[in-house]
């Protein structure tokens, strides 16, 4: 990830690349997965949390368990219709996404040989709007002893000269990880099909004395001093205290194959784990939401904050804090230090991880991709022949109303895909009862809604739940005075199989409200052998604001947006009845003390998109 006018006078002191082979990639997290069984019930409970990652060799969460017999309609069902996913077999991890002549590239961490975890490569597609998307060959294979056993995350890189060069990460025979160097053969192709290792200088990094030879990775470019043309890189690790402190390395270099490590760290935060894929980028804090993209090396200043990100590889949720960085120090300062980095925000609740952004210097906007992986047993996996999806596209922004946390929102040409649409008006929701929203087809859709809280009962509710927890709350049939209520998606007739995006308002000993956005997928399947959680966090409403709520549901994947983008969840879903057109929709109010009216509900139905492999033959997209 680079920009292409930034001044490297020394890009001209990389050795000549050694053709033949293609750049490898990919993040080891799963290790610390495999080194965990200790008898078969942890086993059995590592494999769930590894499924759950997505990132390691697990045979998924069925282990013990008798296999639900998935028919090919119901699995053929499973594929999605606008999320990017590979045309075949497996995917995890985004990498180096940019746009580059014309075109916007994507790289992955992809299996091209089976449906689950293994031989990891960096997978490429390209597409000219995020949307539509062509599937190019691998662009680095692992191949040379430094990345055997596997070519994991990294970053690209467009110096001035016109190269363009990749730093991924590469895993021995031993699972020792190392920071390596290739380069696009053919910088003029706006594909960048072609890929080549400096086999005479790598590995160009290794772990320095006191990292684990395991726990050193992810390189991504965080600054660069255009007077020296000095490249500084951060690569996220921990170190073996008992402190189990999360920490990101600073690394500079002139000529990407001699690097000099910081004597500091860029932050550290501790008994949070191994930092992964870690980010650090510019945001704007004031002006239209047209103008505060930002690219990743402005300098701080008044209307300037820095985010840094870190993906946790000991719980598989990626956390950002906000706050001050500084290029003449390298370091970075969170605002609030009870919201550091892995202690307080989340980019999402759900099911998302290793979250990658750039700056998309064409529509002057931050994207976020993220790899949303399956919860089902590995077999069913390889009967569908694929698994995994990257989460919608979203634009990255700084939520000049709160001023404490970013908005993350689907990037705007997702709304092209919206075709006919049902609209509905003033639904009163009384407590207990649910309201069916009769669309045409229910398994492909965007929808919108506002919510109002009868006013009088809200205030007359006293009731104090200062310890609720989306997670530990029993999900959407437990009942509370203001809370659940929302919306019911992929639900069956009978709601015997439902997934609930709702809300639920909980009061603390001292009168605050506290609003929660929860994602019950208890009941999102009758089938046994898959991960079902309930999940969601805390967000900030303001007066005078309805409670708005955004819910894309394709086919197996549901992303949930509330209050335009302050908090979102995304799951992963496998009904074995409520699918094609037994798909239906609801409203819901579980609450015992307060009616809900749904002040406005737009369903759009969501045309597919293109996931396709690129026509070489033509030499154009298809």
């Amino acid at each position: 990830m680079g920009s292409p006018d930034l001044e490297s006078t020394h890009s001209s002191l990389l050795p000549p690349p050694t053709p033949g082979s293609r750049p490898p990639r990919n993040t080891l997290r799963w290790l610390s997965l495999a080194l965990a069984a200790a008898s078969l019930l942890a086993l059995a409970l590592l494999l769930v949390t590894a499924r759950d990652s997505g990132s390691g060799p697990a045979s998924g969460p069925g282990l013990g368990a008798e296999e639900y017999p998935w028919s090919n309609r119901v699995l053929t069902w499973q594929k999605a219709g606008f999320h990017f996913r590979t045309v075949k077999n497996y995917m995890n991890d985004p990498s180096g996404p940019m746009y580059y002549k014309g075109w916007y590239h994507i790289f992955y961490q992809h299996n091209p040989d089976a449906a689950y975890w293994g031989n990891i490569t960096w997978g490429h597609a390209v597409s000219r709007d995020l949307l539509n998307w062509f599937h190019l060959p691998v662009a680095v294979k692992p191949d040379r002893w430094y990345d055997t056993f596997g070519v994991w995350t990294g970053s690209i890189m467009i110096l001035p000269d016109g190269r363009v060069i990749m730093l991924y990460t590469g895993g021995t025979v031993e699972k020792y990880q190392n920071i390596n160097l290739a380069e696009a053969a053919d910088p003029s192709d706006p594909l960048l099909v072609e890929w080549v290792k400096y086999d005479a200088v790598n590995p160009v990094l290794n772990p320095p004395p006191g990292i684990g030879l395991t726990d050193f990775r992810d390189p991504n470019p965080i600054w660069i001093n255009e007077t020296d043309s000095t490249w500084y890189f951060v690569i996220g690790s921990k170190n073996d205290s008992l402190q189990h402190t999360g920490i990101a390395m600073v690394y500079t270099t002139k000529n990407f194959v001699n690097f000099t490590l910081l004597p500091h760290v860029l932050h550290s935060v501790d008994k949070v784990g191994m930092w992964e894929c870690v980010e650090l980028y510019a945001v704007a804090t004031s002006g239209p939401p047209s103008t505060r993209g930002l690219d990743n090396f402005v300098w701080p200043g008044e209307n300037v904050k820095h985010v840094l990100k870190a993906s946790m590889n000991d719980e598989w949720h990626d956390y950002y804090a906000i706050g001050t960085f500084d290029p003449e120090t390298m370091t970075w300062t969170p605002d609030d230090e009870t919201m550091d980095v892995g202690i307080g925000l989340r980019f999402d609740w759900g099911k998302f991880y290793a979250s990658r952004t750039f700056y998309d210097q064409v529509k002057q906007r931050r994207v976020q991709w993220s790899y949303v992986g399956e919860v089902d047993d590995r077999d069913a996996d390889v009967k569908k022949g694929w698994a995994s999806f990257q989460a919608l596209p979203r634009e990255v922004l700084f939520d000049v109303k709160t001023r404490t946390n970013l908005l993350t929102w689907p990037i705007k040409e997702v709304e092209t895909l919206r075709m006919t649409s049902t609209n509905f008006c003033d639904i009163t929701v009384e407590k207990g009862t649910t309201f069916e929203l009769i669309v045409p087809d229910a398994n492909q859709i965007d929808i919108e809604a506002e919510f109002q809280v009868n006013k009088e009962e809200l205030e007359a509710a006293i009731e104090a739940d200062i310890g609720y927890n989306c997670s530990t709350s029993g999900g959407a049939t437990n009942r509370g005075q203001l809370g659940p209520f929302g919306l019911l998606v992929l639900a069956n007739e009978d709601l015997s199989e439902q997934t609930a995006t709702y809300f639920y308002v909980s009061r603390g000993t001292d009168g605050s409200l506290h609003t929660h956005l929860c994602q019950d997928e208890m009941r999102s399947s009758k089938a046994h052998n898959i991960v079902k959680r309930v999940v969601g966090g805390t967000f900030a409403v303001l007066d005078g604001e309805l409670l708005s709520l955004r819910i894309l549901v394709d086919h197996s994947i549901v992303e949930s947006f509330a209050q335009g983008g302050r908090t979102s969840t995304t799951s992963r879903v496998y009904p074995t009845e409520a699918i094609y057109d037994a798909a239906r929709v609801f409203l819901f109010n579980n609450a015992t003390g307060v009616t809900v009216t749904a002040k406005s509900v737009k369903i759009w139905q969501m045309n597919s998109t293109i996931n396709q492999y690129y026509d070489f033959k033509s030499q154009q997209a298809p």
